[in-house]
């Protein structure tokens, strides 16, 4: 009895309790708007709802390994994720004009959603192994390390995941001591971009007009983002008709289970990248700032965990998995407002999906071995 009183307590102890605080919230939010976006409690609700259940298993699974235990295998998840990106582009299966799945037989998986974790726990890695002497050479390896991660899943093409992926490298990059300066020249030259697009949306969106970098597809949803009332019917579809769900819901929206756009079938996607367009149309403007300081309150929580951390390896790991679920947010509420063009990332813990949820509940495990973990100074 007292061996499973103490392995309870561990298990307990694994818990960051003011981050599982705010997760049962999330949660409760996701389940709460998954049953009004399915209208009622299909097989769509309750394969989230286990979702939700794998998703905090995995969280638990992540919390009780150590952080030193997740440096030592750092190297070997991140080999692992991108021989599977490999697989992918030789083996994977196509749907919908994407090769993102690959099917190993036993079960059919998305390597791309693994790299959102192999990727900074890889780079955590080697800057905490090169700390404090990094080369020239160690940084064009730690350009490699992120970017065929990254190419190999625009090449699927997911940029979506890609862009995800390289937010999240990219933060333990700056994290690790990046200059701002360096990124000035970046910023001036995608804003020049930016606005030599918008001067001359007209002749780019023009049919045939190729874009060299850019798939079709993704050439068209820009050109959406500029102006969706091109195609109203086609690929402005999707972003006009969100923005009409969230502006009829008002400040304080339709009321919950009431929202006409979702029930009545005008938001395509309203299970998935555009749910928020279903909340805010039944919750309106105030229900949209409270998920926003919920979503704020898990950023802060990681970054508070971040600058806590016990070690370089810890405060890099916390810092990029803090800003991935900004970017999550930032990049779902944008494109489902029109702000940002459309590129399929879910909205953290609403969006239906096991695959993507169940990496943002080992992120938040990791989170909380960070939080938890107290190195062994008495040798």
């Amino acid at each position: 009895m007292k061996r499973w009183m103490t392995w309870a307590w561990y298990a307990l102890r694994a818990f960051d309790w003011p981050l599982l605080a705010i997760l049962l919230l999330m949660a409760a939010l996701g389940l709460i708007v998954m049953h009004s976006a399915v209208g009622g409690t299909d097989w769509r609700f309750a394969e989230q709802s286990r979702n939700f259940v794998l998703a905090f298993s995995a969280m638990w699974v992540a919390a009780l390994i150590p952080p030193p235990l997740w440096r030592r295998l750092a190297p070997l998840i991140y080999v692992v994720g991108v021989v599977l990106l490999l697989g992918v582009e030789l083996f994977g299966e196509t749907s919908k004009g994407a090769t993102r799945w690959l099917d190993l037989g036993v079960v059919r998986i998305q390597p791309s959603e693994m790299l959102k974790i192999a990727v900074p726990l890889m780079l955590a890695w080697f800057f905490h192994k090169h700390q404090g002497r990094m080369r020239l050479v160690d940084h064009l390896v730690v350009l490699a390390l992120l970017l065929v991660p990254f190419a190999l899943i625009v090449r699927q093409p997911d940029l979506g995941t890609a862009l995800l992926v390289f937010a999240t490298g990219f933060c333990v990059i700056y994290f690790a001591g990046l200059s701002f300066k360096l990124l000035v020249p970046v910023l001036v030259v995608g804003s020049v971009a930016l606005g030599l697009i918008v001067h001359y949306e007209e002749q780019l969106c023009q049919v045939g007009t190729d874009w060299v970098v850019l798939h079709e597809y993704q050439k068209h949803r820009v050109c959406t983002l500029l102006d969706p009332s091109t195609d109203p019917l086609g690929k402005g579809f999707h972003t006009i008709q969100s923005m009409i769900a969230i502006g009829s819901g008002g400040v304080y929206g339709k009321g919950y289970m009431q929202g006409t756009q979702s029930h009545l079938d005008f938001i395509p996607e309203r299970t998935t990248d555009f749910i928020f367009a279903v909340f805010a149309e039944e919750f309106g403007l105030y229900g949209g700032i409270l998920l926003l300081v919920a979503y704020g309150l898990l950023i802060l929580r990681g970054l508070v965990i971040a600058v806590c951390a016990k070690d370089q390896f810890g405060r890099l790991m916390a810092g990029a998995l803090s800003m991935m679920f900004f970017v999550y947010v930032f990049v779902n509420i944008g494109m489902v407002t029109g702000i940002l063009p459309v590129v399929g990332v879910p909205l953290p813990f609403l969006s239906y999906g096991g695959t993507a949820l169940l990496t943002l509940g080992v992120a938040c495990g990791i989170l909380m071995s960070i939080s938890r973990y107290r190195p062994d100074t008495s040798g």
